[in-house]
């Protein structure tokens, strides 16, 4: 089963960031959802959600994005 909401740990994974990195990357998605009227679970982020804001919509270019951020050391979030 392929769960709607992704915890830290399966962040990491996808994007080869340390826990820390991937928590300041969950609250920066959350707070992006807070803003357009959604609820969130702390420690926990929309998978649909995280999907499009790394990846595009359908998919698109999914490896370079991932490589960008690990490269930059994710500085490109907030």
């Amino acid at each position: 089963m392929n769960a709607k909401l992704m915890g830290v740990d399966e962040v990491c994974e996808q994007l080869n960031v340390s826990r820390a990195y991937a928590y300041k990357v969950i609250r920066k998605l959350n707070a992006e959802m807070q803003e357009n009227g959604c609820l969130v679970v702390p420690g926990k982020v929309s998978r649909s959600f995280f999907e499009e804001r790394f990846f595009g919509a359908e998919g698109r270019d999914a490896g370079s994005k991932v490589e960008a951020v690990a490269e930059k050391g994710g500085r490109n979030v907030g």
